[in-house]
């Protein structure tokens, strides 16, 4: 794949299609922006930010970006897809491909969750669909910031499905490192039960750094893995290591007192101090959330095989229910979300 003469098209310019596209757009690579509203509007007028975690930050202006709310614009040119919209727009983008990509075009799914790469497979039949996953963090600056800026709050790197020749060499570039992986499938399902958390943050309307270095809240993460892990037990699925500690012992990390926690998480704690969640952004916003394909995925693997999952029951009904109030974040103690529940 020739990275001069390939166009990349960023499927949804949020706060990770930003991110991911300023940075390849930086690099040197051809890409177009396709999003909504004020993002677009916002590149449009005074060009896009990029910064991360070592307090690097570098500007792309306004005349350099190829941006539009257009996918007839957007999406006929692309030889690489990168769909990154939140999973409920995953069906609405499928189609957008279908009516204006082109059927040779690589399709990438940089989503939560674990069910986007199959939804976008079945709408696109023949099409080239890879599995990918961000391994970080990206806050988007509030409205009226300009220039907009894309801040990546966290460590971390992309993981793809191997098999496209020359993809990662045409991804893998100054501030987003790309991995190939034979397996996807597995990456999935161990970053969602790191994504058990967004749900934490967002009822907590705390800070993620603060929120997770509270042991009263960490035992509420490790009670939902522990549950999550019990259901994959069950089916038969095995998540795959993408930190240095095995997924089987997130749980007890998770319970370890605050200093212990403190000493052997760093890279876990190593996040920008006023970074939160994307599904605390729903909240605040009064977008729907991904808890359906966050919490939902556990729930339902584990009704298939029997497992109780009483705690990602709960948190999800705190979630649906702060959804349906559209009151924003509500700021709820940890007693509050873990029912009263103490775990040793």
């Amino acid at each position: 794949m020739a990275r001069e003469t390939k166009t990349i098209a960023i499927a949804g310019a949020g706060s990770i299609g930003c991110y991911v596209g300023g940075c390849l757009a930086l690099a040197g690579r051809k890409v177009v922006f396709l999003g909504r509203g004020r993002v677009v509007a916002a590149m449009r007028e005074s060009g896009l930010r990029v910064s991360d975690l070592d307090g690097r930050e570098r500007r792309i202006e306004a005349q350099a970006i190829s941006a539009s709310d257009d996918p007839a614009a957007a999406l006929p040119n692309a030889d690489v897809i990168l769909v990154t919209v939140k999973s409920g727009a995953t069906g609405e983008m499928a189609g957008l491909v279908a009516a204006h990509g082109r059927p040779d075009a690589v399709v990438v799914s940089l989503q939560n969750g674990v069910d986007n790469t199959d939804r976008l497979r079945a709408a696109l039949p023949g099409q080239r669909v890879l599995t990918g996953m961000v391994m970080f963090n990206v806050v988007l600056s509030p409205d009226g910031e300009a220039p907009l800026r894309a801040h990546r709050a966290s460590q971390g790197e992309v993981m793809i499905d191997d098999g496209v020749d020359g993809l990662v060499d045409l991804l893998d570039v100054d501030g987003l490192a790309v991995e190939a992986r034979a397996d996807m499938k597995a990456v999935q399902w161990s970053k969602l039960l790191m994504n058990l958390n967004n749900a934490l943050v967002a009822l907590s309307d705390l800070p993620l750094a603060k929120q997770l270095a509270d042991r009263s809240w960490r035992v509420i993460l490790a009670g939902q893995i522990d549950e999550a892990l019990a259901a994959m037990r069950a089916a038969g699925i095995a998540p795959a290591r993408i930190t240095g500690l095995p997924p089987s012992l997130l749980p007890k990390v998770l319970r370890l007192p605050d200093w212990l926690f403190g000493l052997l998480a760093r890279r876990m704690l190593a996040i920008d101090p006023q970074a939160r969640s994307s599904m605390w952004d729903d909240l605040k916003h009064g977008r729907p959330t991904e808890i359906d394909e966050l919490q939902g995925a556990i729930i339902r693997l584990a009704r298939q095989t029997g497992i109780p999952t009483p705690i990602n029951e709960r948190i999800s009904a705190l979630v649906r229910q702060a959804e349906a109030e559209k009151r924003g974040p509500p700021g709820l103690g940890a007693e509050a979300v873990g029912g009263g529940r103490r775990s040793a």
